[in-house]
């Protein structure tokens, strides 16, 4: 079969089969553990099949001749090195490459496990510049997580046979990486779906961060961060809106595990030059030159709500002074992202765009200190408040903070002094387990937030003087009126509606009693 003939693989296809392998794993590993696994074997298939692809077409040029071969190979993307396993005395018992057919082929090794994690660790090495830890914190021989060795092993069988099938060939002849990204992305959402509370520390879902995305409105030759980056969603959405190649991504995880998806994330996405840091983002930024913190034109985010002990005690003696404004209480750690997002924004051109809780609006004491210094500091352009049951983590409605330091002095819009309110909390598609938004509901509230003008019960401009006169309480109601005042009673009509129903009740009163005398004749 000719290169133009071989039959393409459809997203839905691939998703299917990607989803149906998660099948060897549900009822007896918890979902937020074995996405791990399926991800991972993803990137798996998907570098070892790039990689057999390109060797076919070299081998088709030069023949036999496997020198000249590897010599192109080693030019890869990814490179996929030989493995030798020795007995003890050092001499080699088995040599293969170390890619997933080569484990499909010792798929009833009783060390199955061991060898995935020397395959990962050898592709690792190998390839240290680009995927240094990214398989650090996955282990294939894991008994708690994988269940003892008879029964481990059986899993992984039938795992490794799962992504054996033709549905799961992602050569570059049959598939192209936007679709193999897109799967990715699609599992993602599925696990997030399907792990509820737990979701929340590598997902927000799709429709969120296209609507976060769009109000950040990134243009090419921007930077974008998002300094709790989970598996790296929000970014690639950010990105999308640029339409080329032109733009640097950078990102923050705390989580190992989860900074690791958004690695091969990035990847199958073909942004491999996106800088994704392991750590903390409040107590150990990461994204740093010269000691001093990198700005970007645009910072998005989703990061944890309310988190507790995220570091209040360090906060005074911040060597970047972060929080000069004030230091949020140590059990809500909301406004010491905000306050970090703002102090990454580049001055006088940065936008910041923050799901946050509601809570973020209206408390008091030091963040109410802080909310009331961003807004006498010009920086705050929109509050949108969304509808409830977003998320898998909680069913409480969110709100999106936007930050423009355009407004600050110097800035193309240092003359706006409004700030726009948006409640767009009643319009959501309801589904079983959560709401979602339409793309109509999206395409409303941005071009509500661009056009910037007053909707009667949807949108108002408030002046610096509203808000003042509101002590700085950002509670939506208080700015958009959405009360629906009831249809005017009719006194004379509802009498006469009173009057035919007794009419109508006494007639059928006399009916019943005709019958009754009947029934007692006969």
């Amino acid at each position: 079969m000719t290169e133009n003939n071989v039959k393409k693989i459809q997203q839905d296809d691939i998703n299917a089969a990607a989803w149906a392998a998660c099948d060897t794993f549900r009822g007896a590993v918890d979902p937020a553990q074995y996405k791990d696994y399926i991800l991972v074997m993803l990137f798996l298939k998907y570098m070892s099949d790039v990689w057999r692809d390109h060797y076919e077409a070299y081998r088709n040029q030069y023949g036999d001749d496997e020198s000249r071969i590897r010599r192109k190979l080693e030019r890869e993307r990814f490179v996929l090195p030989l493995v030798q396993l020795t007995n003890e005395k050092g001499d080699v018992i088995d040599e293969f490459t170390a890619d997933y057919y080569s484990l499909y082929e010792r798929r009833t090794a009783d060390n199955i496990g061991d060898l995935i994690n020397i395959v990962l660790d050898k592709i690792e090495t190998q390839n240290r510049l680009k995927l240094e830890g990214v398989f650090r914190n996955i282990d294939f021989n894991s008994e708690p997580n994988l269940g003892r060795t008879k029964d481990r092993n059986r899993r992984l069988k039938t795992l490794l046979e799962d992504f054996h099938k033709e549905e799961l060939n992602m050569s570059p002849s049959r598939v192209s990486e936007d679709i193999i990204g897109n799967t990715y992305m699609y599992l993602l959402e599925r696990f997030g779906t399907e792990s509820g509370k737990k979701a929340g520390e590598f997902f927000t879902p799709f429709v969120v961060t296209e609507l976060v995305a769009k109000l950040a409105d990134p243009k090419e030759g921007d930077k974008i961060c998002d300094p709790t980056c989970g598996a790296g969603g929000l970014l690639l959405q950010a990105s999308k809106q640029i339409g080329g190649n032109n733009f640097a991504l950078f990102g923050q995880e705390s989580n190992g595990s989860t900074w690791a998806l958004c690695r091969m994330n990035m990847f199958l996405h073909s942004t491999d030059s996106a800088r994704i840091e392991w750590g903390d983002t409040l107590n150990n930024p990461m994204l740093v030159e010269k000691d001093k913190l990198m700005k970007f034109n645009a910072v998005v985010a989703n990061p944890p709500f309310s988190l507790d002990k995220w570091g209040a005690e360090n906060a005074e003696s911040d060597p970047y002074n972060r929080f000069f404004r004030g230091i949020p209480p140590k059990s809500k750690g909301d406004w010491a992202f905000i306050t970090h997002m703002v102090e990454t924004s580049l001055v006088g051109e940065g936008r910041v765009v923050v799901v946050v809780p509601h809570g973020v609006l209206f408390r008091g004491a030091s963040e109410g200190k802080i909310r009331e210094a961003m807004i006498e500091e010009n920086l705050l352009d929109a509050v949108i408040g969304l509808p409830e049951n977003l998320f898998p983590t909680t069913s409480i409605p969110v709100a999106i903070l936007v930050f423009d330091r355009s407004r600050e002095k110097g800035g193309k819009n240092e003359k706006r002094k409004d700030v726009l309110f948006i409640d767009a909390s009643r319009e959501f598609v309801q589904g079983k387990k959560q709401n979602s938004l339409s793309e109509e509901t999206i395409t409303k509230i941005v071009n509500t937030y661009k056009k910037r003008k007053a909707i009667d019960k949807y949108a108002h401009l408030a002046s610096l003087k509203e808000i003042k006169d509101n002590e700085y309480n950002l509670n939506i109601p208080r700015y958009v009126d959405t009360f629906e005042e009831e249809a005017p009673i009719d006194i004379d009509e509802v009498q006469k509606d009173i009057d035919r129903l007794e009419k109508e009740l006494a007639e059928v009163r006399k009916l019943m009693a005709q019958k009754l005398k009947e029934i007692k004749r006969s």
